[in-house]
């Protein structure tokens, strides 16, 4: 069992508030968790602005003799949104995050650590790359200040050898120029956050020259869980071979995960049904009613019948594009919106098939079901439950009764209906009439078809439509669900596209981990990436961290019990954390002046 100490040194890769930078996210999804881990002293204020950073706290002479936890930060893309603007506001412009001491000025920074390691955390901006001002700056470092045999450890947000792989694109032109043209050889590693999961590779040996020794991503702080299935057959970067070492979850975890997408997709994404249910009543709207169905019911045989069922849908589906207007325009639009869904990463004759496929499952689904609640209508209707008493049987039996057991011998409903100009009497007919929608359908479907639409009524026609709808979207939405989520979960696995919507779908809070750095006595770098499970829900107040006095200028790094929450619910993160990966990478030997000689 490993027991690592607190870190000198907090390094964090961006993206510090989701989904977009401004103060209320600042403030309560970043800064307050720190905040809860460790306070920051007692005499700093919140409204504060660091003018002249790094502002040391009261006596300590300069920024050397801190001997308290420091913080640097590089912003993602989610931070770059507002143009940096709240990321300089609250982190180049304030002195504390939490406990931890905050003194860089900028968007990027370079820390030079004992044992002649080096971190470079580069800025990327929205373009995936760094700009000139930043080249420049850590060009002249590299030939001035990074010492010949000294190693390098370069943090971005994006881990562009992982996207441009799965995307085809090459970014970070100058990144790659300055880590081989200018630190050529010395960066023994590249870290990033972005993708939420954990990924190590290590270079193959070889004959080659290797810029970059390892390859680690680890953004499972994110908001929710990223696949590692889909990047596993990534093995070459900047001309050298990468083998994986260490993926978390595993590549089978992974692609088990997605099932869930299947399973869970609509418990996830219930406000999917909204517009899920309109689209297949819109794909099938020009259907209603199908006043052919006889043939259907009168097979003898069930497979008679399936045969039949299956004729009509084709001859449904054929009529859509021949005849109607509305499903045949709701249908392109929602082959054109499935083709520009498809990730572009795809030839066009792939996203054609692929939304093709798409569409034709929803489309089919939808007739079936349109026909299915059609069939179930007539067989109602042939026995006599429903169509029996006309419009409004319930409004009808109520008038009965109002005039059986409460009399009006004074004329007050004809009056009352002639005051409210027939709107009295209107309104509890067509109340009622809600309370008796499959009535409504049968009569008005029955009209028709004996006698077609231009018989009713723009009223009745509203009615009818509208009480089909109403049952058409409660039938239909848990198929679209389970269809989309089959096509994601299809993807996913099968062709390795839609990572970003198939994992965000399911909403998955778990599986966070987190990269340590020890720099070991012989100034070898020693890497743990510990991991935590399963996230714990509900939280409760630390008893130890409130009992234990705290002096009025103590610093919450030399409390004992620094954090003010503990785990309310099983697993408890302290007990369930575990290392996932764990490896050293050897520092650059000076060569020996007499062997050289």
């Amino acid at each position: 069992m490993h027991t690592l100490p607190r870190g000198n040194l907090l390094v964090i890769g961006g993206d510090l508030a989701y989904p977009n930078p401004s103060s209320f996210t600042y403030e309560r999804r970043f800064f307050g968790p720190f905040e809860y881990a460790m306070q920051p002293p007692r005499w700093y204020k919140a409204e504060h602005i660091a003018v002249d950073k790094p502002e040391v706290p009261p006596g300590v002479s300069k920024m050397k003799k801190y001997d308290g936890p420091q913080c640097f930060i590089i912003p993602g893309n989610h931070d770059w949104f507002d143009g940096l603007n709240t990321f300089m506001r609250y982190i180049c412009h304030k002195s504390w995050l939490g406990g931890w001491f905050l003194p860089q000025r900028k968007s990027y920074f370079a820390l030079q650590l004992p044992k002649g390691w080096w971190i470079f955390g580069l800025d990327l901006a929205l373009h995936g790359d760094i700009d000139v001002y930043q080249f420049k700056f850590f060009a002249e470092l590299c030939r001035n200040k990074v010492g010949e045999n000294d190693s390098v450890i370069i943090v971005t947000h994006e881990p562009n050898w992982l996207l441009d792989w799965y995307w085809k694109e090459t970014t970070g032109k100058n990144v790659s120029h300055l880590i081989q043209d200018y630190l050529n050889g010395r960066c023994k590693l590249r870290m990033a956050g972005d993708l939420h999961h954990f990924m190590r590779h290590s270079a193959t040996p070889s004959d080659k020259p290797t810029f970059v020794e390892h390859l680690l991503v680890n953004g499972c702080g994110g908001a929710f869980l990223h696949p590692t299935h889909v990047f596993k057959n990534f093995e070459r970067f900047s001309g050298t071979t990468y083998e994986c070492k260490a993926a978390y979850p595993s590549y089978e975890e992974s692609s088990g995960i997605a099932l869930g997408n299947i399973l869970k997709f609509r418990k996830k994404n219930w406000q999917f049904d909204i517009i899920g249910g309109f689209i297949y009543f819109i794909l099938v709207f020009s259907m209603f009613p199908q006043c052919n169905l006889v043939h259907i019911l009168n097979e003898e045989t069930w497979s008679g019948r399936l045969q039949s069922f299956s004729s009509t849908i084709w001859n449904a589906l054929l009529f859509i594009f021949e005849h109607s207007y509305v499903s045949s325009v709701g249908s392109l639009t929602l082959l054109m919106a499935s083709y520009s869904f498809v990730p572009s990463k795809l030839t066009r004759k792939k996203r054609a098939i692929i939304g093709s496929l798409h569409v034709l499952a929803h489309l089919t689904a939808a007739l079936v079901l349109m026909l299915l609640m059609e069939l179930g209508i007539e067989i109602c209707i042939r026995n006599h439950l429903l169509a029996t008493s006309g419009y409004h049987p319930l409004y009808d039996w109520y008038r009965s009764m109002e005039s059986e057991h409460f009399p009006d011998p004074t004329g007050l409903r004809t009056r009352l209906e002639q005051w409210t100009l027939g709107l009295y009497p209107a309104c509890i007919k067509y109340l009622m009439s809600a309370f008796d929608v499959p009535e409504v359908m049968a009569v008005t479907r029955i009209n028709i078809c004996k006698n077609g639409m231009m018989s009713l009524s723009r009223s009745v026609l509203i009615m009818y439509y509208t009480s089909v709808f109403i049952y058409f979207w409660i039938f239909s939405t848990p198929v679209v669900s389970l269809i989309f989520g089959s096509y994601l979960y299809i993807c996913i696995n099968w062709f390795h596209i839609h990572f970003d919507e198939a994992f965000s779908s399911l909403r998955i809070a778990n599986y966070k981990s987190f990269t340590r750095f020890h720099i070991k006595k012989d100034g070898d770098l020693e890497i743990f990436t510990l991991a935590v499970d399963k996230v714990p829900k509900d939280w409760k107040l630390d008893p130890k961290w409130e009992a234990e006095e705290r002096g009025p200028h103590q610093l919450s790094h030399h409390r004992r019990y620094p954090s003010k929450w503990r785990s309310a619910s099983s697993p408890d993160p302290v007990r369930s954390v575990r290392v996932v990966d764990h490896f050293t990478i050897t520092r650059t030997v000076a060569p020996d002046p007499e062997t050289s000689c």
